[in-house]
C-alpha cells in the first residue's frame, strides 16, 4: 500500500506570503524573473517544442500549442518561478499531441532518433537514502507514449522511475506482439525537492541517460523499436501514464523535445545555462548549482565566536522532532506552514539535515535576484538541525534561504551573512581602510557594509563611524557629546 502523501509537501525555498496553499505547497506571486535575465549566448540548439509551464491555467506550450486533456494539476513558482506539479491522490494527466493537428503537422515528439531534456524535482527520496526515502511507490512516469503490456502488443515509449525511486529508465516497445522490450537504465539517489536535470538522447546507434550534465549511462547498441503511428495518435503524457495514476509525484520544469540526439558536449553546456539564474537551489541546495558557497554543512569553526548568532526573530517551537535524522552533508527545510496574522504571515518550519551541535543561519529577502548575492537579505535568525522554528513575516513574498556556519577568515562573520547581507567577500579584508573590522558594523545593524561607511554617522552625535569604534560607543545611539575632550588652547572637538 502505498503511504499516505505528506502534508508538508517541502517546496520550502521560495514562499508567498501572499499564499495560496494547497495540499500543503506554498506557492510564489512574483512573476517574470526569469524572462529578464536570458543570458545573451545561450546555446544555439533548436528544439522540437518546449514547456515551461508558464500558462497554468491552459497549460499550452512554449508555441503555443494546446494540451490534449489534462486533470487535477497543480503549480508552483519554484525551478524557476514556473513549475508543473503532478502530485495527486486522484488520476492526474497532462497529454499534449505528437502530431499537431492544426499547426501543420509541428512535431512535438519523434520517438526513433531525438533527445529529451527536462529538469525534475521528487516530492519524494530514494528508498535507499539514509534519510529512510520511500520513493513514488509506483513507476513514477517522467514522459510516455503508448502502454507497455508484456507481450509488446500495442506500444511504449517511456522515461520512468522505478517504485522505490532508485533506478532512471527508458523503456521502448512496438506492436509485434513477440514480447520485444527495449530497456536502458542509470542508478540514481534523490531527495526529496532536490531539482535534477534528465537528459535521454537516442538514435540507431546509441543511446544515452544522462544525469546534472553527465553521462550516467548509454548503449552503443541504438534503438531499433519504438511505437508505431497509431499509439502516437494518441499523444505523450508529462509525468503521468495514460490513466494519470502512475505519477511521477514532483515538479516539472523546462521540458524541451529535440529531433537529433544531443551530443555530450551540448549536454553538458545546456545544464550550467539552464541554470544560469541558480532558481533551481531548492532543499536541500543543489550543490552543483550552488553559488554562495561551496561550505560543506560541518565546517570547522576558525575562532569559536559568531557575532551574529542567536534565536534573532525566530522562535523556538521544538527540538529533537521525531523521525528526523541529522548528521548529513546536506541541510534544508521541511514541514513548513504559513498561516496569516493580523500582522502578516506566520511562517513555521523545520531543519532538517545538517550536524548536531552546529547552528545554521536563516536569511529571507523578498526580490529574488540574479546573482542571489544582489537580493536585499536579511538574517532572521539561527537554528539547529531536528528543531522546528516560527517567525513572523509582514513582507508580501519571501524566499528563504539556509546558511552554513563556515568562516573562512575567522572574523566572527559566517561566509553566508558576509556575501548575502554585509556584501563583503568572506575571502577578502576583513576591515576598512580605517581599521574597523566588518563585523563590527555588522554587529551595529551597519549593513549592508557599502564605501564611505566609515566616515558616516547615522545618530548625528558628531562621531563618525570610525570614531565609535574607536571609543567604544554605539553608531546608532547618540553618545558623541559625552566623549568629547578638551584641546590644550581650551576649546573643545571631536577626537
Amino acid at each position: 500500500m502505498k503511504p499516505e502523501k505528506r502534508a508538508d509537501f517541502p517546496y520550502t525555498a521560495v514562499i508567498s506570503l501572499r499564499a495560496l496553499i494547497v495540499a500543503g505547497l506554498l506557492f510564489c506571486a512574483d512573476t517574470g524573473l526569469a524572462a529578464q535575465l536570458l543570458p545573451g549566448d545561450w546555446p544555439t540548439n533548436t528544439p522540437l517544442a518546449s514547456w515551461s509551464f508558464n500558462d497554468s491555467t491552459n497549460w499550452t506550450s512554449d508555441q503555443h500549442y494546446a494540451p490534449i486533456s489534462f486533470t487535477n494539476l497543480t503549480y508552483s513558482y519554484l525551478g524557476d518561478f514556473f513549475s508543473l506539479v503532478v502530485d495527486s491522490t486522484n488520476p492526474a494527466w497532462l497529454q499534449y499531441y505528437v502530431y499537431e493537428p492544426i499547426y501543420d503537422g509541428a512535431t512535438n515528439l519523434t520517438v526513433d532518433v531525438g533527445s529529451v531534456t527536462l529538469w525534475f524535482a521528487p516530492d519524494w527520496s530514494s528508498a535507499d537514502d539514509t534519510n529512510g526515502g520511500f520513493g513514488p511507490q509506483e513507476y513514477g512516469r517522467l514522459l510516455e507514449a503508448g502502454s507497455y503490456t508484456t507481450n509488446s502488443s500495442y506500444g511504449w515509449w517511456s522515461l520512468y522511475v522505478d517504485s522505490g525511486g532508485t533506478n532512471l529508465y527508458f523503456s521502448a516497445q512496438t506492436n509485434n506482439g513477440l514480447g520485444d522490450t527495449y530497456t536502458i537504465s542509470a542508478p540514481i539517489d534523490w531527495t526529496t525537492n532536490y531539482f535534477h536535470f534528465v537528459v535521454l538522447t537516442y538514435s540507431s546507434t546509441n543511446v544515452s541517460l544522462y544525469l546534472d550534465g553527465q553521462l550516467a549511462t548509454n548503449d552503443p547498441g541504438g534503438l531499433s523499436i519504438w511505437p508505431g503511428s497509431n499509439v502516437l495518435s494518441n499523444g505523450f503524457y508529462i509525468g503521468s501514464d495514460s490513466t494519470g495514476v502512475y505519477q511521477a509525484h514532483g515538479l516539472f520544469n523546462s521540458v524541451y523535445t529535440y529531433n537529433y540526439p544531443l551530443d555530450s558536449n551540448t549536454v553538458q553546456q545546456l545544464y550550467p545555462y539552464e541554470d544560469y539564474f541558480g532558481m533551481y537551489m531548492m532543499n536541500p541546495f543543489n550543490t552543483a548549482m550552488f553559488i554562495l558557497t561551496n561550505a560543506i554543512s560541518s565546517p570547522s569553526l576558525t575562532n569559536g565566536f559568531d557575532v551574529i548568532s542567536g534565536l534573532g526573530n525566530l522562535q523556538l517551537i521544538a527540538s529533537g522532532v521525531p523521525g528526523c535524522v541529522d548528521g548529513m552533508s546536506a541541510v534544508w527545510f521541511t514541514n513548513v506552514t504559513a498561516r496569516t496574522t493580523n500582522g502578516g504571515t506566520s511562517l513555521s518550519f523545520t531543519i532538517r539535515g545538517g550536524q548536531p551541535g552546529y547552528y545554521y543561519d536563516v536569511f529571507a529577502t523578498g526580490a529574488l535576484q540574479n546573482p542571489i548575492t544582489n537580493s536585499a537579505w536579511v538574517w532572521l535568525g539561527q537554528g539547529q538541525a531536528c528543531s522546528t522554528y516560527t517567525v513572523n513575516i509582514t513582507s508580501a513574498n519571501a524566499f528563504l534561504i539556509l546558511g552554513t556556519p563556515q568562516d573562512t577568515s575567522g572574523f566572527g562573520l559566517t561566509d553566508a551573512y558576509e556575501s548575502l547581507v554585509a556584501k563583503v567577500s568572506p575571502d577578502g579584508p576583513q576591515t576598512d581602510s580605517y581599521g574597523v573590522p566588518y563585523a563590527w558594523y555588522a554587529a551595529n545593524g551597519l549593513v549592508p557594509i557599502t564605501n564611505g561607511l566609515a566616515i558616516q554617522d547615522p545618530d548625528q552625535d558628531g562621531l563618525l563611524n570610525y570614531q565609535e569604534y574607536q571609543y567604544g560607543t554605539r553608531p546608532l545611539v547618540s553618545e558623541g557629546f559625552t566623549v568629547w575632550v578638551s584641546t590644550p588652547n581650551g576649546t573643545t572637538s571631536i577626537p
